[in-house]
């Protein structure tokens, strides 16, 4: 930040767009609304929505309410931007019936949106689209709360941040550090011993690949266990999540503190200070 935009009184909200995959919308948007006012700064926060996809688990009076579809708003411009993950993650990329239009909006957010942030399957998607990086099936599901070890600590997304930090993962399919190594457009910032990459940078920080869950409140996990318990047998508890592994003795919880800082980091040092007062000189 220079002089003059430091010593300005211009001052406006910073325009968020959030293009929620998740069936369970509603859910979602709280936990990410949750970690994003974690900030002083003023924020306005949009919802867009597929026009290629009905969502079957959220009411059509909410879809109708609170998001637009994408059309309506690429004309727009933003600060930032996060793309959620998506419960297609064992098809094929090109086999998802909406693959073509996220294709367009990916290719899209690069010149109407300063940062954006994709996570999970979206992180997963992003990386293939931009990057060619190929995603690989697991032999089983990643599912727990894994620690995390920090590559590059100098970061500015990673102030205030200890050595090794916890991130819930959900998935079936990885990306592996080979790739991201052999990429020099990419940057492999965390990764851990047991869930492998788990975020990677690109473009100076106008690009965030995660591929887990900071944003998950404490009882996903265990929702998603009992989900599963209930209509398969092969089911396995996540991994480092329970106290003593037993989901009789509750959650203990390790990522919160980590998880807001991470979102303020991505506000305060990719979007704020890089971003033009003008917001239609994003690009």
């Amino acid at each position: 930040m220079d002089n003059s935009r430091a010593h300005t009184q211009d001052i406006r909200p910073l325009r968020i767009v959030i293009l929620n995959l998740m069936p369970l919308k509603i859910t979602t948007e709280t936990d990410l609304i949750r970690l994003l006012s974690n900030t002083p700064l003023q924020l306005e926060i949009s919802f867009m929505k597929l026009k290629s996809h009905t969502p079957k688990n959220t009411p059509i009076e909410h879809m109708m309410m609170f998001y637009r579809d994408f059309a309506e708003m690429e004309n727009e411009k933003f600060d930032g931007m996060i793309v959620t993950g998506a419960p297609v993650e064992q098809l094929d990329f090109e086999a998802v019936g909406y693959w073509p239009e996220i294709c367009e909006i990916f290719d899209w957010s690069r010149t109407h949106v300063t940062s954006t942030l994709y996570i999970c399957w979206a992180a997963q998607a992003g990386l293939y689209h931009f990057y060619n990086i190929p995603k690989y099936p697991l032999p089983q599901k990643m599912f727990g709360v894994f620690p995390q070890q920090i590559l590059d600590p100098q970061l500015p997304i990673f102030r205030g941040f200890d050595d090794v930090f916890q991130m819930p993962h959900s998935r079936h399919t990885e990306v592996l550090s080979k790739d991201i190594l052999a990429n020099p457009e990419l940057t492999l910032i965390a990764e851990g011993d047991e869930c492998g990459v788990s975020m990677v940078m690109a473009r100076g920080g106008r690009e965030f690949f995660v591929t887990g869950h900071l944003e998950y409140a404490p009882d996903t996990l265990a929702k998603e266990y009992l989900r599963d318990k209930d209509i398969r047998t092969d089911v396995s508890i996540p991994l480092h999540y329970f106290r003593n592994d037993n989901p009789a003795s509750g959650v203990s919880v390790t990522w919160r503190a980590h998880a807001n800082l991470l979102y303020a980091n991505w506000i305060n040092y990719y979007i704020y200070q890089e971003t033009p007062f003008d917001i239609n000189k994003i690009g």
